[in-house]
């Protein structure tokens, strides 16, 4: 049969199929409306009816799954992570977050594959940026925070009808070392010899809060005395300090021409703490009587503080404050840890890695996993994958494995003596 030659009337929202002037097959898709309510048609050509029909076909199906591009000039990769970045993630994410998008997006992303349009992208556009990364000395850690940025910032174009697939949730992400993501919690005899130096440091209870219960570093630092009961021996959680960020204050009159953070008359622009996003961050942590102890103590000694430095002091409601008041810089609190590991004689680690010596102890002790969870913060719903990452196996754990085998299969280490001893008079 010959192909059909003349446009025929189709009904409202059907596609328009016609045979031009040029001898090639057209068609007109509807597929919406624009900003201004006007109806929105994609054109397509081809050589023959048969591929026309195929593509007119699969615009369709994008446009009834909502993954069709919109109208409008098609946004590069560039334009649309910027916009991201600023626009619908900046309002929604916490400060901390954002951070680490805007410093993907602006060192990496953009710089490496921004000059892509966002439709055209593909998976293998960002496998080579991750290699290209890492080959100039980036961690597989950063090359991994870029891609999840992507993947993040992409899936909202693909929702918005910007781009019909993620290209970031189709390409391989590279390969985390296991060297990299290993974590060995600190022993007893270790968490000891960093008791002993503790002990002879200020601020010495902010550190037993880190190995014994586990407590993040923001969750330290924005503690204040209205969240801690000394009497009925426990402290509430419910806001995370925050990393400081500043602005230049000097004026561009007479630049200081140092970096923000170095400026004399530099400005503090985020604010110190937030409350705890989640309900399970949002929690009550019971104090073992040491600790209570310690605190008492540091309450004392900080009013000692207060007193000497009369009006050059600082005043706030922190539990751990600078020498002159005020709340700890989580650069300085860094810094500190580093120290107190050397004084005590102890491996170098991650301040992190006190939260997963915490966890392991709490396992160790035989602690219900339901109050560990409750200790450590962890959401019903992820709790299960957080212990699996924080609580580690243990040499010690691993030789009473051996012994309950052992009894169970072999019976009493008796019984094993009377075996061997059948065995030599037979």
């Amino acid at each position: 049969m010959a192909e059909e030659k003349k446009r025929t009337r189709r009904a409202n929202g059907e596609s328009a199929i016609y045979l031009g002037k040029d001898e090639r097959w057209h068609a007109r898709v509807p597929m919406g409306y624009k900003d201004d309510g006007t109806p929105y048609r994609r054109h397509l050509t081809r050589p023959t009816r048969k591929e026309l029909v195929d593509e007119v076909r699969r615009l369709e199906k994008q446009r009834d799954e909502g993954s069709a591009r919109q109208p409008g000039k098609p946004w590069t990769v560039a334009r649309w992570l910027e916009h991201w970045v600023e626009n619908i993630a900046k309002p929604v994410v916490s400060e901390n977050t954002y951070a680490g998008y805007e410093v993907a997006v602006r060192v990496h992303l953009v710089p490496g594959i921004g000059r892509h349009r966002i439709d055209r992208l593909e998976p293998e556009h960002l496998e080579s940026l991750y290699r290209r990364m890492q080959s100039a000395g980036s961690k597989a850690g950063t090359a991994h925070q870029a891609h999840r940025t992507a993947r993040t910032a992409l899936g909202e174009a693909v929702r918005r009808g910007h781009a019909a697939k993620n290209a970031a949730a189709l390409a391989k992400a590279p390969r985390m070392e296991e060297d990299e993501n290993e974590v060995e919690p600190y022993s007893v005899d270790e968490v000891q010899s960093l008791l002993l130096e503790v002990n002879k440091r200020r601020n010495s209870a902010r550190w037993m809060l880190a190995l014994a219960l586990g407590l993040r570093q923001g969750e330290t630092l924005g503690l204040r005395w209205s969240d801690v009961d000394l009497d009925n021996e426990y402290l509430k959680l419910r806001r995370n300090r925050l990393r400081p960020k500043y602005e230049h204050g000097c004026g561009d009159a007479a630049p200081c021409g140092r970096k923000a953070g170095y400026c004399p008359a530099r400005v503090q622009v985020r604010r110190e703490t937030k409350n705890t996003k989640s309900r399970a961050g949002r929690r009550a942590v019971p104090l073992p009587g040491p600790l209570v102890v310690m605190l008492r103590s540091h309450r004392e000694a900080q009013a000692r503080e207060r007193a000497v430095a009369a009006n050059l002091w600082t005043e706030s409601e922190y539990v751990f404050t600078k020498p002159l008041g005020g709340p700890l810089s989580p650069n300085t609190d860094y810094h500190d840890w580093k120290r107190l590991l050397e004084d005590a004689g102890v491996r170098d680690g991650r301040l992190h890695d006190a939260r997963h010596t915490a966890g392991t102890v709490l396992m160790l002790l035989g602690v219900p996993d339901r109050v560990i969870d409750q200790i450590m913060g962890w959401e019903p719903g992820g709790a299960a994958r957080m212990r699996a990452r924080y609580l580690h196996v243990t040499d010690p754990m691993l030789k009473e494995a051996a012994r309950k085998i052992e009894r169970a299969i072999w019976g009493a280490p008796e019984n094993l003596a009377v075996d061997k001893d059948q065995d030599n008079e037979s």
